[in-house]
């Protein structure tokens, strides 16, 4: 199989598809790799890293997407790169197609096959590909928060962990996964009074076994989100339903409940985001006053640190691009009931339930896609 990498061009985005690693072990399956020049320089890796791993490297985007077999990448296909997917073209990628009309349409008519990261899933029920960037995200979401609650760009002038004599920063983390606890964890760790909140009283159970002491949980119910927010400082949110789009948590009238220059951070956004206030940003302009309350709605935080991400994600997209590559989709995801979770679009029709739900869309099951 040819294997094909573009160079990501959504604004900020450093990140690449694949490592010089990945590139290695796909030669020496056997397959073609085909990297666009300058496509690792955001994430520190040349192009002579490529091709002393045995990739080639291509002179522009449009040459990779013509003769790729399967095309990885890390974001979503911008509406340039839709045009050049074509009928039998295998992609694999994060999508996040329920709270985008637009690329969801563009796929369908492309007659591509399309595999989203963040839909694959594992034994234990997690989702593989995604708790990498969901590690990342996490763990820089009070990182970007703190820089936000400070006054010159434009909130309360708070300090994440006080000193002695003033109190620490408060902070409300809505949701308790892997988005949630690596947050707490930071958060706390930087000296910030940290409240988890789930839904789940097994998960609530744990962090507080695992984690008792360094951050306090409670239920996520209405009352005592609208509660919490009233006192914090800063509010990261950190809910995902798998697929679909993110519940809103936090309606626009609450914000003037909360302290002027409080600071919201959704790492829900990709998925539309888990503020009724929140709007997708870039790291160029990452913040936006609503009403006060400052807004951090990056909609790739991992780009920030694209190397560190790179490599996370690459660690974990590995065997599946290899399965992939070795197999062809169909059989490789025949042998892996996790990979065809990830299926979201095949030959103009879509095969992931939350999606055609949140859109309004007809959906093939995967496994009847298979036999097509």
């Amino acid at each position: 199989m040819i294997v094909g990498c573009p160079k990501e061009i959504k604004p900020q985005e450093f990140r690449v598809g694949m490592t010089p690693n990945a590139a290695t072990e796909a030669v020496a399956h056997g397959h073609t790799v085909l990297i666009e020049t300058g496509a690792g320089l955001g994430a520190g890796f040349d192009d002579a890293a490529y091709i002393d791993a045995g990739a080639k490297i291509a002179a522009t985007a449009a040459d990779v997407f013509a003769k790729a077999d399967m095309i990885v990448k890390v974001k979503e296909p911008q509406p340039a790169e839709r045009k050049m997917l074509r009928e039998g073209q295998l992609l694999f990628t994060y999508l996040h197609l329920a709270p985008d009309p637009e690329q969801t349409k563009d796929l369908l008519a492309s007659g591509c096959t399309a595999i989203a990261y963040e839909t694959v899933t594992d034994k234990s029920g997690g989702l593989p590909l995604l708790a990498p960037m969901s590690e990342v995200a996490g763990r820089l979401a009070p990182q970007v928060g703190a820089w936000t609650l400070q006054k010159a760009n434009g909130g309360r002038g708070v300090l994440m962990g006080g000193v002695p004599g003033v109190g620490p920063a408060k902070v409300m983390v809505i949701g308790g996964g892997v988005v949630g606890t690596h947050a707490a964890k930071i958060a706390a760790g930087m000296g910030a009074d940290v409240t988890v909140l789930d839904r789940s009283l097994p998960r609530m159970r744990y962090l507080d076994d695992v984690f008792g002491g360094q951050f306090k949980t409670q239920f996520a119910s209405t009352g005592n989100i609208a509660e919490l927010a009233m006192e914090a400082d800063m509010v990261i949110g950190a809910v995902l339903i798998p697929g679909a789009a993110a519940p809103k948590l936090l309606t626009r009238a609450q914000l003037s409940t909360m302290k002027p220059g409080a600071a919201l951070v959704d790492v829900a956004i990709d998925q539309g985001g888990c503020f009724e206030t929140s709007k997708a940003t870039t790291h160029a302009d990452p913040v936006y006053d609503v009403d006060g309350i400052m807004h951090y709605c990056v909609a790739n935080m991992p780009g920030a640190v694209a190397r560190t991400s790179t490599i996370a994600l690459g660690n974990a997209t590995m065997p599946f691009l290899l399965a992939l590559a070795d197999k062809g989709w169909k059989q490789a995801c025949e042998d892996d009931a996790h990979l065809l979770n990830g299926l979201n679009v095949h030959a103009g029709q879509l095969t992931y339930y939350a999606v055609g739900k949140a859109l309004g869309i007809d959906v093939l099951s995967p496994q009847l896609a298979l036999k097509s």
